[in-house]
């Protein structure tokens, strides 16, 4: 009985070598504990575009570990492959687990914003229905110009409520406009708070009369800051502000890197539900005196939600003129719009 023990025993030790000797690399290595389904990502990033801008976008994402998976979408297959092999050869340096991609027009130098209008309409009706048809609980950020019409059009064509639908509007500009005040004033972009709100563009409305440091009001300091009476001239920071994109493209043939980094402050707000306030575009319909169904920015708080509330500025009257302004001529643009 023992010797046949033995036997059983030996034989099994011989089993076991040839199933060992059989088994890979990973076999033998990891011993697995759990063979179900894992959870889906918590939180998932999709970047749909993989030019300049998208690609500035996904790299300020990542760099700022706000994601459990990214994804790249495109419709050129090579570029978009070649991308997505770039990041996840660096993914040793990141702390996003997974990268991946599936297949899914930039301004031009001397090109109007508006003028883009009806070039990205018609790419917009085959790429937003898809999006929420495989995501039908996303949050939505446009980045493509004009993004305030876009928006709209993003709006009208995914179906979402409109705290869901979100321009990246004049998070950018009010960026530049901190930027260059500071540097004036010789301190951080981050101790001076200053507005631009309205069209994320050429009619964009700097909010003077809430510009401060550490709570000091500039126009009190100087009552014609901002106005064509200024002998300080701080009027022309802002038309800095309007022309610097077309400055940028002018020099290096398109803009990103600041894009990008604005956008991925929209997002860690959004995904970490930090409650911030970023002006962006978003539906202002009703609010001051504005009629017509358009997108600006405006001081919006954002959470995990999207939009979950408007901050009510004090703007002067000429503030408000200037808004419904840039509303007026957004609306005169997208009223004509075929197919929403």
């Amino acid at each position: 009985m023992l010797v046949s023990w033995w036997h059983l025993f030996l034989g099994a030790q011989s089993l076991y070598r040839h199933v060992l000797s059989m088994a890979s690399v990973l076999q033998k290595l990891i011993t697995p504990l759990w063979s179900g389904p894992l959870e889906p990502p918590r939180n998932k990033v999709t970047v749909v575009g993989v030019g300049q801008v998208g690609m500035a976008c996904a790299v300020s994402v990542l760099l700022r570990e706000l994601a459990d998976e990214l994804a790249l979408v495109d419709v050129v297959e090579d570029k978009l492959k070649g991308e997505m092999m770039d990041l996840q050869h660096g993914s040793l340096f990141l702390k996003t687990p997974k990268i991946v991609s599936g297949k899914g027009v930039r301004q031009q130098e001397g090109e109007s914003r508006l003028n883009l209008v009806q070039r990205n309409v018609n790419i917009f009706k085959h790429i937003i229905p898809q999006i929420v048809r495989y995501s039908p609980n996303c949050i939505l950020i446009v980045v493509s110009n004009p993004v305030d019409v876009l928006t709209y059009v993003t709006w009208k064509l995914s179906g979402l409520p409109k705290h869901r639908v979100i321009g990246s509007g004049t998070n950018l500009d009010s960026a530049r406009f901190r930027y260059l005040m500071a540097e004036r004033l010789g301190i951080h972009p981050s101790s001076f708070n200053g507005w631009i709100l309205g069209e994320h563009g050429d009619s964009s409305v700097p909010v003077w009369s809430g510009a401060n440091v550490a709570g000091v009001s500039l126009q009190k300091l100087n009552p014609d800051i901002g106005k064509d009476t200024d002998r300080e001239n701080w009027k022309e920071t802002h038309k800095k502000v309007v022309d610097s994109a077309y400055e940028v493209i002018r020099l290096k043939g398109y803009t990103n890197w600041a894009i990008g980094l604005s956008v991925a402050d929209l997002t860690e707000s959004i995904m970490k539900n930090l409650n911030r306030v970023h002006p962006v575009s978003t539906m202002v319909k009703g609010m001051y005196g504005i009629g017509d169904e358009v997108y600006l920015s405006l001081p919006c708080v954002l959470n995990s939600a999207g939009v979950g509330s408007v901050v009510n500025m004090s703007l002067t009257g000429d503030e408000v003129s200037q808004l419904k302004k840039s509303a007026d001529m957004l609306w005169h643009i997208q009223k004509d719009l075929k197919d929403l």
